[in-house]
């Protein structure tokens, strides 16, 4: 036997997939996340699931590690080395306010304080000539300060290094010899783009994390190595791709997202095999809520990350999957604030202590903890029994410490519970119209795509708030995003800036542009993902002239000037509902992205239908709260390994699966598929 094998550690739960080669069969395993050490749950799973070590041929691995370092502002510390005249660059920003009218507005503070920011002799001309050379005995004295500092991790981000970078290059490379055990990178090692701050701060944010991601990577690979692994060994990356280890800890910004991203790529592969045209891609966890668009089974991916938001934040422009989230998850907690009113969430129980019904210390009441008080889930089924839950600890939290203070009775707790739910629902619900109304489409044309281990309990109570027809629930909705993991290919996105005229001269240096990137990206997936089978996709940013803001337009089957003009216009009219066909169009920027596709995992093995071959459906009966009938129903239980292909019945109805379980309201219908799925259709 030999498995791939994609595991994802998140803030609640670690969720790990395994796919035998030979047998064509899948495996899951799920345990609570263990923070002292976030490589056992990994190896705790691998043990329930039996997959030893050395039948594992590659693991791919997501993680929240990196975007939690930001959070918690645990981090190195950092210096950064840029050119004179541009010391301030961090705090200045773009100097814009995105809030206006709050007269107490500040950003977060820069990860490198500006006495931590130094000058050095050296400019670089915005034609990539060299104005002034390095001076290099500077340059030693400055590593044997910081040496001295105890500086931890050193960015260096030099004026117009985008156009040459050679100055960077040669910088770092004097950093290394002089400080060997500093973490040193560079802003072109991470974006060739001309946007000033934005590579100072992506540098920085490299430099920040890089120590304690280097030491997370060695010791994952270290606890696996000593089992007996001694194969492959990829990263989940923001773009959707896979990442070498090498890569990952040289790069390990591009990691940010590297948890929920692989979710919105199964999503990519069922809307492809279930041919759906526009999808949602709706991941709730344990702390929070995550949702993508997948349009003709591809997902959007944004040149600009802000780590704490656009309004406080600070940006890396690395490449990450379009996602909105919110602080909506199974351990959001509820609580009354001083005012008296109920509160859900941004905070979150986490796995420890993990929500009052766990066991684990939790006094305070989470959505897990309503959901299980209202009978939507059950107290013995959750990972297969191995998961109790204390239902009487769950109705006590709630009634001391939300229905007590907002001044209800013993026997009002469905409804205070029920409040809970529609509370998380709405905040889930302003994310899913964010990526939807907020960008001008139209909620309504979308199947809504659940999983997650609160997905598929919010899922139709969120789309008959959207008025959306379908939601659908893949098999296995808890491990999904580990499952997407699996299916992930190697990937590596390039961009350069390329401010030019649109024209058919412009055109023809466009294509030796991309010739150049792509030998590039070739070279280098051939060596880390042992693979020939590449192909690439092309994209090309573009604006009317005189425009700050651009358009990204995919060209991989170029065409000439005329047509890529009229491609513009037409995307610009759809996005802004106007356009000018007369205005001169420029580039700015141009993206190739590579991709090694590996081996095929079919989506007809990923559910086994054996079991409801020889058992046939019998539902058991418990009485469930529904919030639109303000009352409990006698509703039937199933166990979703019990129902065959073609199974159709009404709501409403309860389905239990390992990770998770699928609610089905009153008026609603629902299905299973071909593959496993679920659809309910919304009545």
């Amino acid at each position: 036997m030999t498995f791939y094998v994609a595991a994802d550690t998140g803030g609640t739960f670690t969720d790990v997939v395994a796919f035998d080669r030979e047998r064509r069969t899948i495996r899951f395993g799920k345990t609570l996340t263990t923070y002292r050490n976030l490589v056992e749950g990994v190896i705790d799973c691998l043990r329930q699931m039996d997959v030893p070590f050395d039948t594992i041929d590659v693991i791919k691995h997501g993680t929240t590690h990196i975007i939690n370092a930001f959070v918690q502002r645990r981090g190195a510390k950092t210096a950064l080395l840029t050119t004179k005249g541009f010391r301030d660059v961090l705090e200045i920003g773009r100097a814009n306010r995105p809030i206006g009218f709050d007269l107490h507005y500040v950003r977060q503070p820069p990860l490198v304080p500006r006495t931590r920011s130094f000058e050095i002799t050296g400019r670089t001309g915005a034609g990539g000539e060299e104005i002034e050379p390095l001076d290099h005995e500077e340059i030693q004295a400055l590593a044997d300060m910081l040496t001295k500092s105890g500086i931890e991790a050193v960015a260096v981000s030099l004026v117009n290094a985008y156009a040459n970078p050679a100055h960077e290059v040669a910088v770092a490379k004097l950093l290394r010899l002089k400080m060997p055990d500093a973490f040193v990178t560079t802003g072109t090692e991470l974006t060739r783009e001309w946007y000033e701050f934005e590579r100072v701060s992506t540098a920085v944010a490299n430099a920040y994390v890089g120590p304690r991601a280097k030491n997370y990577l060695n010791q994952f690979e270290q606890d696996f190595r000593k089992g007996g692994f001694n194969k492959t060994f990829y990263m989940m990356a923001s773009n959707g791709g896979v990442l070498s280890l090498a890569r990952s800890a040289e790069q390990p910004v591009a990691l940010l997202e590297s948890g929920p991203v692989g979710g919105c790529i199964g999503a990519g592969v069922y809307a492809d095999a279930l041919e759906l045209k526009k999808l949602i891609a709706f991941d709730m966890g344990g702390t929070t809520a995550k949702c993508a668009l997948v349009e003709n089974g591809r997902y959007e991916v944004q040149p600009t990350y802000y780590v704490g938001g656009y309004d406080h934040g600070f940006p890396v422009r690395s490449p990450i999957l379009d996602i909105v989230e919110v602080g909506a998850g199974g351990g959001s907690i509820a609580s009354v604030d001083e005012q008296g009113r109920l509160r859900v969430g941004p905070r979150s129980a986490g796995s420890e202590p993990g929500p009052v019904a766990f066991g684990r210390g939790g006094v305070e009441p989470t959505v897990t903890d309503a959901n299980l008080v209202l009978g939507r889930i059950s107290a013995g089924a959750f990972m297969g029994g191995a998961l109790q839950m204390d239902l009487q600890a769950a109705r006590d939290s709630i009634a001391t410490r939300i229905c007590k203070p907002l001044g209800y009775g013993p026997n009002e707790l469905d409804m205070v519970a029920s409040g809970i739910l529609q509370m998380a629902t709405a905040t889930m619900a302003g994310a899913i119209k964010e990526i939807t109304i907020e960008r001008g489409h139209d909620a309504r044309e979308f199947d809504l795509f659940v999983f997650g281990g609160g997905g598929p309990l919010h899922g139709a109570s969120l789309a008959r708030d959207l008025h959306i027809p379908r939601v659908i629930v893949p098999p296995q909705p808890g491990n999904f995003s580990a499952l997407g993991m699996l299916l992930a290919a190697a990937r590596i996105d390039d961009t350069r800036t390329f401010l030019v005229p649109l024209n058919e001269a412009s055109v023809t240096s466009m294509a030796e542009v991309f010739a150049t990137m792509e030998s590039g990206i070739l070279e280098t997936l051939r060596l880390e993902a042992h693979s020939n089978r590449i192909y690439f996709q092309r994209a090309a940013e573009l604006r009317y002239r005189g425009q700050k803001h651009s358009l990204r337009l995919d060209i991989t089957h170029q065409g000439n000037a005329s047509s890529i003009s009229d491609r513009f216009h037409g995307s610009y009219a759809t996005r802004y509902g106007h356009s000018d066909a007369n205005a001169a169009v420029e580039f700015v920027a141009l993206k190739s992205t590579g991709y090694s596709s590996g081996d095929t995992i079919e989506l007809d093995g990923l559910h086994d239908f054996s079991i409801a071959a020889r058992s046939p459906p019998a539902p058991t009966y418990r009485p469930v709260y529904y919030s639109t009938l303000k009352r409990r129903l006698s509703t039937p239980v199933y166990s979703r390994a019990s129902l065959p292909r073609d199974f159709a019945a009404g709501g409403p109805a309860v389905i239990e699966d390992y990770g998770s379980t699928i609610v089905v309201e009153p008026d609603d219908k629902f299905a299973v598929g071909r593959f496993g799925e679920v659809t309910i259709v919304c009545g």
